[in-house]
């Protein structure tokens, strides 16, 4: 069935807010698109080839395969709510690209639906560029590491709306530090990146399964390790948060705007 017209328009419309943010993104792609290769080369060095010698093995697996397949995910999860934080924030308060988005025939959802989009797009990619360099590294051999991305993706778009959420009610560009020091910073130690779950008292483990990161790096080393005893309930929480919070940034931007 042919889609109709509001439909056709409702995607361009949404299609169009992630191309604009792709041509800025990519203007300036040598430096851009550079950092998201070398960054992992500089945590392997520094962490997993280290540790990687004193542990051989964690959760059943070789240690430094059981880090990367953190390190693919924790990638995405820092480089959305980075755009969708301090990106959107300069979007919307100093450079006014919000105002000029929509003068143009683009509703409020559309345009945070694009900026959403967009976000799981660059979570993609970063995941992407993480996959690529471990490939390369021998870490990993298997072809299923090439799926990989596409939890990046879903991880970048749950983010991009909780971030967006924290966007809409933050006054000062300073105080995201509150975000990424008391929300993002803890859960890549909690949420099985750097050690599993496992390691942590029974109080912690609790806490664990509310972040959501907890729960893409399930999905994604389900598709690594064939570790699939809670994959359904994992899924099913990520499009929950995606939903919950995806509305409560659309609704928490358009307050944003009116004031």
């Amino acid at each position: 069935m042919n889609n109709t017209p509001q439909q056709r328009s409702f995607l361009r419309s949404i299609a169009s807010v992630w191309y604009r943010h792709f041509r800025v993104y990519t203007s300036n792609f040598l430096s851009n698109g550079f950092p998201p290769f070398f960054e992992p080369l500089i945590f392997l060095a520094g962490i997993g080839l280290g540790f990687g010698k004193i542990i051989q093995e964690m959760d059943g697996v070789p240690y430094l395969q059981f880090l990367a397949s953190g390190l693919f995910l924790s990638t995405a999860m820092m480089t959305s709510a980075y755009e969708c934080t301090f990106g959107s924030f300069i979007r919307l308060e100093y450079e006014k690209i919000y105002d000029g988005i929509l003068a143009a025939p683009v509703t409020l959802t559309e345009m945070v639906l694009g900026e959403i989009l967009w976000a799981g797009t660059k979570g993609l990619f970063f995941s992407f560029a993480v996959v690529s360099v471990i490939t390369l590294f021998g870490i990993f051999s298997t072809p299923k590491v090439l799926f990989i991305p596409l939890v990046g993706f879903l991880t970048g778009v749950i983010f991009a709306c909780i971030s967006l959420f924290i966007t809409s009610l933050v006054k000062n560009i300073d105080n995201f530090s509150f975000y990424m020091t008391g929300f993002l910073s803890p859960m890549f130690f909690l949420s099985g990146v750097v050690f599993p779950l496992s390691n942590l008292p029974s109080w912690l483990r609790i806490l664990a399964e509310v972040f959501p990161l907890t729960h893409t790096l399930r999905i994604g080393r389900a598709i690594l390790f064939w570790k699939t005893q809670t994959l359904l309930w994992d899924s099913l929480y990520s499009i929950g948060i995606i939903l919950i919070f995806g509305l409560l940034s659309i609704q928490g931007i358009k307050k944003r705007l009116v004031q």
